[in-house]
């Protein structure tokens, strides 16, 4: 049981969407460094192209963005399949990491605003999973099953302080169907599990993090917001043969605040 083959992912296939900055791009940036070949997708190529630049640079691993694509629609997610499969027979890890919020007093909220994010955070997921299953079924196995990881949030699991309606009920959407997919996938030797993040440094945080981030820190008991290797290392985890037991759960990842007392 050498630490190396526990929570090895080297020569592993993965794809994170969102990848090329944020959470995504932490996340990929761990499984490279740990000599992972990581295909990132979203719908920013030159962003895209930029990241996967940075990241095979610093190796050993090697990342490869796949062209511009909108996974929410179908369309967008039939080209990201399509040209997966053209370079790949197989994949072993999917991180569903695309996402966006939407903020707006209850009384102005608009249906185009709540569609654009449950589109995003919750059908692109279970619909690229789908259509993602004949490849993570390809070398899966009882010993080393294929891996789903899902990017929830502790929006999902608190009442957040936000407005930001649609999103909190998407990641709750998401914890939910990690669950349910776990459940449907394991006959398959594939895990699904979820990672409910807390604060970190992403475009999506930003004017958050600009606004109020003193005061975020101070009520995180660990006294930080996340940090790269946070985050990587907990895909690493799932993704590698310690996590291989492990299915259907929704990893809290915020530095203690959901266990933290309220005044």
């Amino acid at each position: 049981m050498e630490i190396d083959k526990l929570f090895g992912v080297k020569g592993k296939v993965v794809l994170v969407t969102g990848g090329g900055r944020g959470i995504g791009f932490m996340i990929s940036q761990g499984f490279v460094r740990n000599g992972a070949t990581v295909y990132i997708a979203s719908r920013s190529k030159k962003e895209c192209d930029k990241a996967a630049e940075e990241l095979t640079a610093a190796g050993p691993g090697k990342c490869v963005a796949l062209s511009s694509a909108n996974i929410s629609t179908a369309e967008g997610r039939k080209k990201v399949v399509e040209e997966l499969s053209s370079l790949e027979d197989h994949l072993d890890i999917l991180v569903n990491n695309s996402g966006c919020t939407w903020g707006m007093p209850i009384e102005d909220f608009t249906e185009s605003a709540w569609d654009k994010v449950m589109d995003l955070n919750v059908k692109a997921l279970f619909f690229l999973t789908r259509d993602l299953l004949p490849l993570l079924q390809k070398k899966a196995t009882a010993v080393d099953p294929a891996r789903v990881i899902n990017l929830g949030s502790i929006d999902g699991i608190r009442i957040p302080t936000l407005e930001t309606y649609p999103y909190s009920a998407s990641k709750a959407a998401v914890h939910q169907l990690t669950r349910v997919l776990a459940n449907r996938l394991a006959s398959m030797n594939i895990t699904v599990n979820a990672v409910a993040a807390g604060p970190f440094e992403s475009k999506m945080m930003a004017e958050t993090l600009r606004t109020f981030g003193e005061l975020l820190k101070a009520n995180v008991p660990r006294g930080r917001i996340g940090e790269p290797e946070d985050i990587a290392g907990a895909c690493i985890f799932l993704g590698s043969r310690a996590g291989a037991f492990l299915t259907g759960a929704v990893i809290p990842l915020e530095g203690g605040i959901l266990s933290a007392a309220r005044l």
